[in-house]
């Protein structure tokens, strides 16, 4: 456990390092720099994930950068983590106005000026947004349907739009839809009726609704839902990528881009890949509702080592799969391949942004597995990244410094960042130890130590510091131990010596201590393992005169002298 005064620093450099954090990411902000600002805001929030000032600033740059979802996401978390701060507010309505969502907007502002109410941009922008629900000057509000605030709950109680949730692109119909109601092109989606039916609490013709698809279903439709059944792997091997995709359909054009598909999973297994791609490209030009071929020969480029053309492939399948509403399963698994293929490329970043899109259409164990490992190889490169010896010399150096000046919590710190640009020094844990003992933190001194002696285990001054730590936390055994190992590197070392005058004293004041060193010797251990030796101390236990008979015998009566001189037993 870290003393009071030691957690009380460590909190302060934490404090410290926030508001750095905090300003550098203003001034990108000021900058419009939002991507760096975000990123310096979320390492700020990893450090104070309380901070309502923070997710506040974060909610600026995510609008500023034109993510109003992510703002209005920040701003509710400001809000909850301080209700009656007025900015809270006043970012929530910034983003809801910028998703032109007015109505709500209003009802933000409103709660910032009830909290602050000479807060004129509050006002200002609350005007503006009221302006936004009315029509041309004397005409009467716009009611906008889609604007209800309990819009998304009333839809996912219902039965039918429950499903249509489960679409990817359905919640960006809904939101085009609040920000546009009368959108001639949304307005032809068969999905908009049955959104009407559940916000109206009515069944409108049910006939005319669309039926939501199942999850081997893909649309061939832009304007209804023709099941084409089919299935598709992430994975680049010839029985998952391509044999496994297989639409069915009776006849016509369908029919013959299923024949010339299979042709191309025949050549594909064959490892005849410009056979398979031509075969792949006429089902396409038969059928280009259907994403499956172009993820078919995405597999192709992927098992030739193309991979940029894989993954310019997969976008397109990705772009048409989005126009004919492709099952959001089908879309996940050619952004997964995209990752597969930026994978190969050795851009992890790349890789773990289109696994992170893939989980979002479909959560699988499979790409959740390999989000994990890619997050994994990235933090081990930005370890080897951040591997410096020279500064690390430089900080240590630091460290040194603090330490002759008795700034031992300033010197950890300094340490502290050595040992990340170059771990595999066993001098600076060493030093670092010698901080902790000074600030009785023997526990953590002590764990340095054996990193140390692990690192170099011929350092002798690694088995001083761990002496000392012994000492400290009252082990004196340990610490004999530890000095005994230096005296045998270092016959010579006085530091060594006094050290193990100093265990050894203190172990003869330790019944507990003497015990146990008893214990561990083999003369010892062989006395105390003899039955009959256990039976005569079990009966000096109940029995002390027994003692005078067991002594006559020369044998026994050496034996108990042994233990009496170790400590091991005591005649009272």
């Amino acid at each position: 456990m870290l003393s009071p005064e030691t957690s009380e620093k460590m909190a302060e450099a934490q404090k410290q390092q926030v508001e750095e954090l905090k300003n550098k990411g203003n001034k990108a902000l000021e900058a419009g720099d939002c991507e760096e600002a975000v990123s310096l805001y979320t390492s700020a929030l990893n450090l104070s994930p309380k901070n309502h000032v923070l997710y506040s600033n974060r909610s600026a740059a995510y609008a500023k950068a034109g993510k109003y979802l992510e703002a209005l996401d920040d701003a509710e978390r400001c809000i909850e983590a301080k209700p009656d701060w007025a900015k809270g507010f006043s970012r929530k309505g910034s983003a809801l106005f910028g998703l032109n969502r007015y109505e709500e907007a209003v009802l933000a502002y409103q709660a910032t000026l009830d909290l602050e109410p000479n807060n004129r941009q509050a006002k200002e922008m609350m005007a503006e947004a009221q302006a936004k629900l009315t029509g041309p000057a004397g005409s009467q509000p716009i009611n906008n349907p889609f604007m209800m605030p309990d819009l998304w709950e009333k839809l996912e109680k219902n039965p039918q739009t429950r499903e249509l949730m489960k679409q990817p692109d359905y919640r960006e119909l809904v939101e085009d839809l609040r920000r546009n109601p009368l959108n001639p092109q949304r307005m032809q989606d068969p999905r908009v009726l049955a959104t009407l039916g559940a916000m109206l609490g009515v069944d409108l013709d049910k006939d005319s609704m669309p039926t939501p698809p199942k999850a081997d279903e893909q649309s061939a439709s832009k304007n209804g839902y023709e099941p084409v059944h089919q299935s598709q792997s992430t994975s680049s091997t010839p029985n998952q990528s391509a044999s496994t995709e297989t639409p069915q359909s009776k006849s016509g054009p369908s029919s013959q881009a299923l024949q010339e598909k299979d042709k191309g999973n025949e050549a594909y297994k064959k490892k005849d890949f410009e056979t398979a791609l031509g075969h792949y490209n006429k089902a396409f030009e038969l059928d280009p509702t259907n994403i499956t071929f172009l993820t078919n020969k995405a597999a192709v480029y992927f098992e030739k080592g193309d991979f940029d053309q894989c993954i310019e492939v997969c976008q397109k399948a990705v772009d048409v799969g989005r126009e004919n509403r492709a099952d959001y399963k089908l879309i996940a698994k050619a952004y997964a391949r995209i990752g597969n293929a930026y994978l190969k490329k050795e851009d992890l970043e790349s890789a773990l942004n289109f696994y992170n899109k893939s989980v979002s259409e479909h959560r699988t164990p499979e790409q959740v597995k390999k989000i994990q490992e890619v997050k994994k190889l990235l933090e081990e490169r930005k370890r080897l990244e951040y591997l410096n010896p020279e500064l690390a010399l430089e900080e240590k150096n630091k460290g040194n410094e603090f330490f002759k000046k008795g700034d031992y919590p300033q010197a950890i710190k300094h340490y502290n960042e050595a040992i990340k640009r170059n771990p595999d020094d066993p001098k600076i844990y060493s030093n670092r130890a010698a901080c902790y003992t000074k600030l009785a933190e023997f526990r953590l001194a002590l764990k340095d130590c054996e990193e140390c002696i692990k690192l170099d285990p011929n350092f002798v001054k690694g088995y001083l510091r761990k002496g000392a730590c012994c000492l400290g936390l009252k082990d004196s055994t340990g610490a004999r131990q530890a000095y005994e190992k230096a005296l045998e590197m270092d016959p010579n070392n006085d530091e060594a010596r006094n050290g193990y005058r100093s265990a050894v004293v203190a172990e003869g004041q330790d019944p507990e201590a003497i015990k146990k060193r008893a214990e561990a010797d083999p003369e010892i251990k062989q006395i105390l393992s003899d039955p009959a030796m256990q039976l005569i101390l079990q009966q000096m236990q109940t029995d002390p005169k027994a003692l005078q008979d067991h002594l006559k015998n020369p044998e026994i009566a050496s034996k108990i002298s042994k233990l009496l001189e170790c400590g091991i037993i005591a005649i009272r």
